[in-house]
Parts: structure tokens; sequence; C-alpha cells
């Protein structure tokens, strides 16, 4: 039995194009105004004591279309199991397993993005396309190296997130990844 290629999804860049401008949301988002828990630790508190929720931009659309992929989708962002209460549901999307990290935003002897060492070895050998908005050309060099499957980095704009070319991009890495 041949399983699916990975799909590992940032949601921060790649579902919620937080770097668009402030007042131009783009085309097909909602806005949600959510509460994780890192967010609310991280807040300074208003005047009568709350937290200011979390402004995020997500389309609906892109839940539909990531699951007409041919993946098996992981959550791969900092929300880590708050991406299943938070995220999924706003994109019609069913509990996903996450990758949970072993240091957030550490730095990484190598230059390498804190989080690329734990995708390889989550990943396990398995084929797996990445969509991060935080990628370089040395963390797609290093996985090339250390990962001995097929891989593929794909690099989304967090100022627009995920377009129309990203999603034939991953119909077409699914379709010629040896599985």
């Amino acid at each position: 039995m041949t399983r699916q290629p990975l799909l590992l999804l940032d949601v921060d860049g790649p579902l919620n194009p937080y770097a668009a401008p402030r007042l131009r949301r783009p085309a097909g988002y909602r806005v949600h105004e959510l509460m994780p828990s890192w967010w609310m630790e991280r807040q300074v508190r208003r005047v009568d004591g709350e937290a200011k929720p979390l402004r995020v931009w997500l389309n609906p659309a892109h839940g539909v279309e990531l699951l007409a992929l041919p993946y098996e989708l992981v959550w791969a962002t900092t929300w880590m199991a708050e991406a299943n209460a938070l995220i999924g549901p706003n994109l019609g999307l069913p509990e996903l397993p996450y990758i949970a990290w072993t240091e957030l935003f550490g730095e990484d002897p190598d230059g390498l993005h804190w989080k690329t060492r734990d995708v390889v070895a989550w990943a396990d050998g398995r084929p797996f396309v990445w969509v991060d908005d935080e990628l370089g050309p040395q963390d797609a060099e290093w996985i090339a190296a250390h990962h001995p499957g097929p891989a593929l980095t794909l690099h989304v704009n967090p100022r627009v997130g995920m377009l129309a070319e990203d999603f034939a991009t991953l119909r077409e890495w699914a379709e010629d990844a040896p599985c």
C-alpha cells in the first residue's frame, strides 16, 4: 500500500497573509479574532484587563483546496495543537497531526530555519512538501542532504498567502513524487 506524501503547513504567511497591508484584506479572506494561548501570554493587557485578540485572515476556499490534494495534511506551525481548535474549523479542515517543536524560535548553528531539523526528523524519510513563508535556500539544501526521501520547500509570500499557482505546484509535485 502506497502512502500519500506529507503536506506540512505553516499557518502565518501561507494561510494567514499577516504581512498584507492592514486595511487591504486579500480577496476571499475572512477576518477572525482569535486568542491562542501563546498570543495571550505575550499580550499587553488593555485598561479593562483583557488581551486584544489576534487578527487572522483565513480563506475558507483553502480548506476545500487542501482537502482535494493527494497529501496527508500536517500542521507545521507555532500554533501546534491550537491550529486544530482555532484554524482548522475556520477552513473546514478535520483535526490534523502537528509537529511539536523541540524549541520555538531557537537559533540554529548552521543558519537554518528553527523548524528545519524538526521537520526532517518528523517526516522520518517520507516524501513531503513544506509550505512556509520563512524558508530560504539553505533550508532546501540541508533537507536535500539530510532527508532520504523526496522533499520540496514551497515558500509563500506572507503579503498574499497561498495562490492558485501554489496549489498547482502542490498537485504537480504529488503526481511526480515517488511514494
